[in-house]
Parts: C-alpha cells; sequence; structure tokens
C-alpha cells in the first residue's frame, strides 16, 4: 500500500530537474563568455604581463 506521500504530489514535483537545466544553461554561458574574453588580444597581453612579473620572465 502507499504512503500518503506517494499519493499526494504537490506543485514542487519536477523542480529540481528544471533547475538542474537552468544551472546547466547559465554555467555554459558562463564558459562561453570566458572563453570569449580569454581569446581577445588584450586579455592575453594582459595574463602574458601577469605571468611575466611573476616568473620574471
Amino acid at each position: 500500500m502507499k504512503n500518503a506521500k506517494e499519493i499526494v504530489r504537490t506543485a514542487e514535483d519536477g523542480m529540481a530537474t528544471a533547475e538542474y537545466a537552468i544551472g546547466t544553461v547559465a554555467a555554459t554561458s558562463f564558459a562561453g563568455i570566458l572563453l570569449w574574453l580569454i581569446k581577445q588580444p588584450w586579455v592575453q597581453s594582459a595574463l602574458e604581463g601577469i605571468f611575466r612579473a611573476i616568473f620574471k620572465f
């Protein structure tokens, strides 16, 4: 026999999946922006300057 939790469905059913989907889309969008940013010449030269200062090339 099913207990009350199994019988009663709430408005929150399935929300975890939707939240994971939104989180995944947000994370991949953020990664895409970071990739685009890192490919910019001014960012590459800034990173190169930082690493040259750190390692004294």
